[in-house]
């Protein structure tokens, strides 16, 4: 049986009462590639606070272009709005090697790094399997498929000269027998944090791994928004440190920002984005040659 089989039966199970929308201009998997406008270089994300100096080797998509590839390309609902995406620059978004970088941006305020050298990873990631397994019930009753925190693909590490926080999870989806991996980096700013989803195949850990580092290396924040920029007297201060920031289900009970807090609870967004991805797209197809297929996205 194919290996993409399991996932594509998943996301049957996940979508299957979602609303139907119109269905999108038959086009061929290069063609909406094509008709995608990949950037590179200095790109100012939207909102003006950070800015992305994208190398040969990746390439950027502004959040409209995000959208089509999130909801027409790997079938995400609707809905979700990103400060963009990268992409590697030698595999669009169908291809099977296919992984994404989706970008967004939290304004929970100025988030203190003083717990940095303090974390118990260990306990941390307890908590976190705890609080993920009391969470499966709504995602059941919500349609979605169980999710268990296998444990760290990479253990949390914070380079406190950058003010950047990464960590990978490894994650079991359902009753598949493929791990799917969720890579994670948060950068710091002055009154809210940034933050890069990478979401693919726990076989792809160590590639994703050494371009995550690239891609951390060229995302900061612009003048004037960059952590040292934070005024005690004016700004607004976040009320979690790194610890929560990190924990994302554990910190939802205390209110960690809702928009996180999606993409560990709800999970339509961009925790199934690997899912769908390497398993609905390439289990309808995976009997036939990807150049010989009309695909339904637009």
């Amino acid at each position: 049986m194919n290996r993409y089989f399991p996932f594509f039966a998943l996301i049957l199970l996940i979508f299957s009462g979602s609303l139907v929308a119109a269905e999108p201009p038959k086009m061929t998997a290069d063609e909406f590639n094509a008709s995608l406008k990949y950037q590179q270089g200095e790109i100012k994300l939207p909102g003006g606070k950070a800015t992305l100096n994208v190398p040969p080797q990746f390439r950027y998509l502004d959040p409209a272009d995000a959208k089509r590839v999130l909801e027409q390309a790997w079938g995400n609902p609707s809905g979700e709005n990103t400060l963009g995406m990268l992409f590697p620059a030698n595999a669009g978004p169908l291809d099977q090697s296919a992984w994404g970088v989706v970008i967004s941006y939290t304004d929970d305020g100025h988030v203190s790094d003083s717990d940095a050298d303090a974390i118990d990873y260990a306990n941390l990631l307890k908590e976190m399997q705890d609080g993920t397994k009391e969470e499966n019930e709504r995602r059941v009753q919500a349609g979605f498929g169980r999710v268990e925190l296998v444990g760290w693909a990479e253990q949390p590490q914070y380079d406190k000269d950058s003010r950047k926080m990464y960590w990978a999870k490894d994650l079991k989806i359902g009753d598949t027998q493929d791990h799917t991996l969720n890579y994670n980096v948060r950068v710091l700013g002055r009154d809210g944090v940034l933050i890069l989803n990478a979401v693919a195949g726990m076989d792809q850990l160590a590639e994703i791994k050494g371009q995550m580092k690239q891609v951390t290396a060229f995302t900061n924040f612009g003048q004037g928004s960059q952590y040292t920029d934070f005024n005690a007297d004016t700004d607004k201060i976040a009320t979690y440190g790194l610890a929560a920031l990190v924990g994302g289900a554990v910190a939802a009970k205390v209110g960690l920002f809702a928009k996180i807090g999606l993409l560990l609870v709800a999970g339509k967004k961009f925790i199934f984005l690997g899912l769908v991805a390497f398993g609905g797209f390439f289990a309808r197809f995976y009997k036939r040659r990807k150049d010989k297929v009309k695909e339904g996205v637009g």
